[in-house]
């Protein structure tokens, strides 16, 4: 007997379950997701409740790009920016090797064929950004965690795209060895899928960018913070939808829009409409990531359904059994770590070889940095524009040959007068590169780094979501989509459960010391200090919108410190927050905020 659900009920009891979840892994210790995916599975258990079956498409059109575009608006882009090549890497190659590495053992083992393996590679490939929660709130090393967030974000959309790229070769393949017809098209290559992969990233980066600029275009001309909020909402899709249409990756194009949100919202927008956006968009995403869990658990019975199904009528693996199941996912849950291990291990290397050329670097740039940083930009505008009329045009044309040839020729005898606002901006930039060679430094990765990005790997509802979206004429479909179902549960359970005890028994947790807090704050405070004086507030201005011009300055010194690096991120969004209450508190006793 199955009990009558109304779709209200269904509603009030995610909202509850998901929020007392959320609070109650706080007490437990446990992670949320954790306590979702269990309760799903046993509320599913539970004698008449109906069958869950929920379209893998609303996970990943409908939930996936509202939710990576959330973190991405939140994600400290600096981290992001400073390890970009290492993200490159974990969001990319890494989740080729992996889905490469169990595409060879699962045609070994199942003999479905390497590229089908392929695709169930890729289901299992991207990792869930549960494991970042556990690992930011243990204080683990700032590193690590940018490493976590930034991978978090792209590797869902990799997974994805190969994952049609595989099944278009595999299906393609199945067609040439079955005898293709004559005329008939024989099929993408190989070749050519890897030249649709590069499409859909390409397409996702431009289309994100667009949408992301024209979304904060026309919400900077709104009064209303909630109605600005209202058309954050439709950023996501606006972005991920026509890309999917178009044959890219809608994830990334979400993604992309979210990043640009970050950077330059905090110029463009605000401090009440950022407000607005972050409480707002906190709250969805505990929701829909919280709900994507419960789901996850609920569908349970249903996956073990179809493997218990008779081969002959119900298309399930019953002749396989849940034991060869089980052993195949423990082999491909054990294939994707090592192949984990190895490439972090290999990325560790790279990383101590780049920090040992940054510490032989770092006295020279800083010395030459210092020429620069130690004169106003007047100063050191003069003093170029008096060495170049030294030197006269033939000079300037002799050096710019013996160091560029001709073509260094040719910029020397073009070379504009210097100004300040270019010296200004070069000395930015030498700041930013002597901050990232200061981070780079500071900040290691070391072996228990490695540990800990290695172990929050985890697996999670977008691989029960990607599994979904099989083909159905997949060679034994329902044993690979059982496969990367106990894959993702597997690997929440052993990872989720012992992340805590591994992060802190590696000792990966890095606490500054008060010395280090003090001379941060400090230096905070002189610069949002220096930059309310040295604002520029014309006389017989209103008392009010004198204070609000000092603190759109200080904001913009903090956006400014927060571009170069010059300060610890968290440290940042205190005083960004600050200064924010401080206009809001303003503006709320009158002042108008723009």
């Amino acid at each position: 007997m199955t009990l009558p659900v109304e779709p209200e009920v269904v509603v009030l009891l995610l909202l509850l379950v998901v929020g007392l979840s959320a609070a109650l892994s706080e007490r437990l210790r446990v992670a949320a997701p954790l306590l979702l995916v269990a309760l799903g599975a046993a509320v599913a258990a539970l004698p008449g409740v109906p069958a869950v079956e929920v379209s893998p498409q609303l996970v990943l059109s409908g939930i996936l790009p509202p939710l990576l575009y959330s973190a991405a608006v939140q994600l400290p882009a600096m981290g992001f920016r400073r390890d970009a090549s290492a993200i490159s890497g974990l969001s990319v190659v890494l989740v080729l090797a992996s889905a490469a590495s169990v595409g060879a053992l699962m045609s070994w083992l199942l003999g479905v064929g390497f590229w089908w393996g392929v695709a169930l590679g890729a289901v299992v490939s991207p990792t869930d950004a549960v494991a970042t929660s556990i690992v930011k709130g243990l204080g683990a090393s700032p590193r690590a965690v940018a490493l976590l967030e930034g991978e978090g974000l792209l590797n869902d959309a990799t997974a994805l795209v190969l994952l049609r790229t595989s099944v278009a070769v595999a299906a393609a393949a199945a067609a040439v060895g079955a005898g293709t017809p004559q005329g008939a098209s024989e099929g993408p290559s190989v070749g050519s899928a890897l030249g649709d992969f590069a499409w859909a990233v390409a397409l996702a980066v431009v289309v994100g960018l667009v949408v992301g600029h024209l979304d904060l275009a026309v919400r900077r001309r709104l009064d209303d913070p909630a109605a600005g909020t209202l058309i954050s909402f439709a950023v996501p899709f606006a972005a991920s939808l026509p890309v999917e249409h178009l044959g890219g990756s809608g994830l990334v194009a979400a993604v992309v829009a979210g990043l640009v949100t970050n950077h330059h919202a905090p110029r463009v927008l605000g401090p009440r409409a950022r407000l607005s956006d972050g409480q707002t968009w906190r709250s969805a995403s505990l929701l829909l990531e919280g709900g994507v869990f419960l789901l996850m658990g609920l569908e349970l019975p249903a996956v073990l359904a179809a493997v218990a199904a008779d081969p002959d009528s119900g298309g399930g693996v019953g002749e396989v059994g849940l034991g060869h199941a089980a052993l195949v996912a423990a082999v491909a849950l054990v294939a994707v770590l090592a192949v984990r291990a190895l490439f972090v291990a290999l990325l560790l290397g790279l990383s101590r070889r780049r920090r040992d050329r940054g510490r032989q670097v770092r006295e020279r740039f800083s010395a030459f940095a210092e020429r620069f940083e130690d004169r106003t930009p007047a100063e050191v505008a003069a003093a170029i524009t008096a060495r170049r009329a030294l030197a006269g045009p033939a000079g300037r044309v002799r050096g710019g040959l013996r160091r560029g040839g001709l073509r260094g020729a040719w910029r020397a005898a073009r070379r504009r007068p210097v100004t300040e606002d270019a010296v200004a901006r070069i000395t930015a930039r030498l700041r930013r590169v002597r901050a990232d060679l200061d981070y780079l430094l500071d900040e290691p990765l070391g072996w228990r780094e490695g540990v800990v990005v290695v172990w929050a790997g985890m697996r999670g509802a977008v691989t029960v979501a990607a599994a979904q979206t099989l083909p159905v004429d997949a060679p034994q479909r329902e044993l690979l989509v059982l496969v990367a179902y106990l894959v993702a549960a597997g690997s929440l359970l052993l990872q989720g459960l012992t992340l805590r005890r591994v992060v802190l028994a590696v000792g990966s947790t890095r606490q500054r010391s008060e010395e280090e807090e003090a001379a941060q704050r400090s230096a905070l405070l002189q610069l949002v200090a220096d930059a309310g004086r040295a604002a520029a507030v014309p006389d017989g201005t209103d008392p009010r919108q004198a204070r609000l011009l000092r603190l759109r300055a200080q904001r913009d010194a903090l956006l400014d410190a927060r571009d170069e690096g010059s300060f610890d991120a968290e440290a940042l969004s205190r005083a960004l927050d600050v200064v924010d209450a401080d206009e809001m508190s303003l503006v709320l006793r009158g002042g108008p905020e723009r």
